[in-house]
C-alpha cells in the first residue's frame, strides 16, 4: 500500500542537492518561522496556472518562461524586475500576434535562488571549500566563513521574493502590460537592432489592430486582457525544507498540498504565483 504523502514525506527519501547546515538548530528556528509567514502565493493562483498548462497540455495554448539561472541578492532591484518582465511580455506578443493563440507567462524570478551542484565542494588553488549552491544557501565568495550554508539566508529569500512578487502584480496589473503600450516594451539594447525593428513593425501592427477595436467599441476599459494580463512565478524546489516550511492547507479543498501542487513560495513546480 503506498505511503500517505505529507508535507515532510520528503525526510525519509534520499535526497540531493540539499545543504549541509552546521547549526541545526538555527536552521529548525528558521524553518519554524517560515511555516507561520503568510503564502508568498495562494491556491487559486495555483488552481488557475493549472487550468492555462491543460490547455497547454491540449496544444490550445503556449508556455513560455525564462528567466535567470538563479537570483542573487546584489542584482535585487526594481529596474532589473521591471526589464525581465518587459522581456518577456515582448516575446508572449511575438509569438501570441504569430502563433494566434494564448500565450502562459511564466517567469523564473521570485524564488530562483538556488543552484544544482555537480560536486558538494569545489577547489581552487589547492584550496577546498563548500561550493557555492546560491544566496539562499551561502556566499559565492570563495571564503571558509561565506561558504557556511546560512540558514538565515533563507529568511532574505523569502523576503526578496515577496518584494519581487508585489512589483509583478503591481506591473501585470497596474498598466505596464497593456497592449496599447506595446511600443514601450522595447528594451534599449535592442532598439536599434534589426529586431527591434521588425519588433516595432509587428508593434504598428497590433497598435492598428486596436484602433480598429476599439472604433468598434471594443476598448481597455470594457476589456481587461487588453489592458492586464496573467503572470506567473517558477522556481526550481531544490530546497525541500524551504517548500515544507512553505506548505499550506488549500482552503478551497481543505486538504493540505505541497507547493508541487499548490502556491506558497512561488514555484510552479513546487507552486505558483498569479500576477493579474
Amino acid at each position: 500500500m503506498t505511503a500517505k504523502w505529507t508535507p515532510d514525506s520528503w525526510r525519509g527519501k534520499p535526497v540531493q542537492q540539499v545543504p549541509d547546515y552546521p547549526d541545526q538548530e538555527a536552521l529548525g528556528r528558521v524553518e519554524a518561522s517560515l511555516a507561520e509567514f503568510p503564502p508568498l502565493v495562494f491556491a487559486g493562483e495555483a488552481r488557475r496556472l493549472e487550468q492555462q498548462l491543460a490547455t497547454v497540455a491540449e496544444g490550445q495554448a503556449f508556455l513560455l518562461q525564462g528567466g535567470d539561472c538563479a537570483e542573487s541578492f546584489a542584482e535585487f532591484h526594481a529596474n532589473n524586475i521591471r526589464d525581465t518582465f518587459r522581456v518577456l511580455l515582448q516575446m508572449a506578443v511575438v509569438l501570441t500576434f504569430g502563433a494566434a493563440c494564448p500565450v502562459v507567462k511564466v517567469g523564473r524570478m521570485a524564488g530562483q535562488f538556488a543552484k544544482p551542484r555537480s560536486a558538494p565542494t569545489e577547489v581552487q588553488d589547492g584550496v577546498e571549500l563548500p561550493s557555492y549552491r546560491g544566496d539562499i544557501v551561502n556566499g559565492i565568495e570563495f571564503d571558509a566563513a561565506a561558504r557556511v550554508p546560512d540558514p538565515e539566508r533563507l529568511l532574505r529569500a523569502y523576503n526578496q521574493a515577496a518584494a519581487t512578487l508585489n512589483l509583478l502584480r503591481a506591473f501585470a496589473q497596474g498598466g505596464l502590460a497593456d497592449l496599447h503600450k506595446v511600443h514601450r516594451w522595447n528594451l534599449e539594447f535592442v532598439a536599434g537592432s534589426p529586431q527591434g525593428a521588425r519588433y516595432e513593425e509587428l508593434a504598428a501592427r497590433i497598435e492598428e489592430a486596436l484602433d480598429f477595436m476599439a472604433a468598434c467599441g471594443v476598448s481597455p476599459d470594457k476589456v481587461s486582457q487588453l489592458r492586464e494580463t496573467d503572470f506567473f512565478t517558477a522556481h526550481e524546489a531544490l530546497l525541500p525544507n524551504y517548500e515544507q516550511a512553505l506548505t499550506r492547507v488549500d482552503s478551497g479543498s481543505a486538504t493540505a498540498r505541497a507547493r508541487s501542487t499548490t502556491p506558497t513560495s512561488s514555484s510552479y513546480a513546487a507552486s505558483t504565483t498569479r500576477s493579474a
